[in-house]
């Protein structure tokens, strides 16, 4: 399988590309800048990509079975506080890159999306979702030690989400845990839907080890199309 991975230096992005590799998959690495990349594995090229540029992301898509983006402004596995900055200064652009992928997809209709997002879009309860609700976001950020400011961020992937679940293409949409770090690929974990999945504690957690053996689970075997899909301990 030819797997493309955007923002494949990133955290999630960075495991993603590994797992692939060692499954024996083919990968087309896109980050912002590819010329700053040294790589010495086989199976993978690295380029340049602008996530909300359609027609640049149409015209890399030949040759693709899954696109998998990991967009997210500036790169966390290097500087969180940049990245949040970022993220904080235009919460609208998880949207707009949604848009433009969905865009790039019409010319080539059979090549799958999985769009790596937010937990702030699952339920806390029935028919309340994180995102619109204050009142358990504010200390879900407290605890993730994010400023409150960083809410805009959390409902920029819920509107991400939203404007995924307008198309027909085919789309997944991955909500990783509340609270994903590197950490240990254990290959356990448990699957849910709109729900985030807590372990005996009660806590939403996942190494982003295992959210990248979830991930290329998914683009081998697709079992979320045009769904969103959650994972925890």
């Amino acid at each position: 399988m030819h797997i493309g991975v955007i923002g494949a230096s990133g955290t999630i992005g960075s495991r993603v590309t590994t797992e692939a590799l060692e499954r024996g998959h083919h990968v087309t690495a896109f980050t912002r800048d590819a010329t700053q990349i040294r790589e010495d594995r086989d199976n993978i090229i690295w380029k340049g990509l602008d996530v909300c540029d359609a027609d640049g992301i149409a015209a890399v898509l030949p040759g693709l079975d899954v696109l998998i983006s990991a967009f997210q402004p500036g790169n966390a596995a290097h500087d969180m506080a940049a990245t949040v900055e970022r993220s904080v200064a235009d919460p609208t652009v998880f949207a707009t890159a949604a848009r433009a992928l969905l865009k790039a997809l019409e010319s080539h209709p059979r090549i799958r999306l999985i769009v790596i997002g937010g937990a702030g879009s699952l339920e806390v309860e029935p028919g309340l979702i994180l995102a619109d609700s204050d009142e358990h976001l504010h200390p879900s950020l407290d605890q993730l030690g994010l400023p409150r400011t960083y809410a805009a961020v959390v409902r920029g992937h819920r509107d991400a989400l939203n404007v995924l679940r307008t198309s027909n293409r085919l789309w997944t949409y991955f909500s990783p845990a509340e609270d994903i770090a590197p950490g240990e690929r254990t290959g356990r974990f448990r699957l849910g839907g709109d729900q985030p999945v807590l372990d005996a504690g009660g806590r939403s957690r996942i190494s982003a080890e295992d959210a990248a053996v979830a991930l290329v689970d998914e683009a081998e075997l697709p079992r979320f199309v045009q769904r969103r899909f959650t994972i925890g301990y």
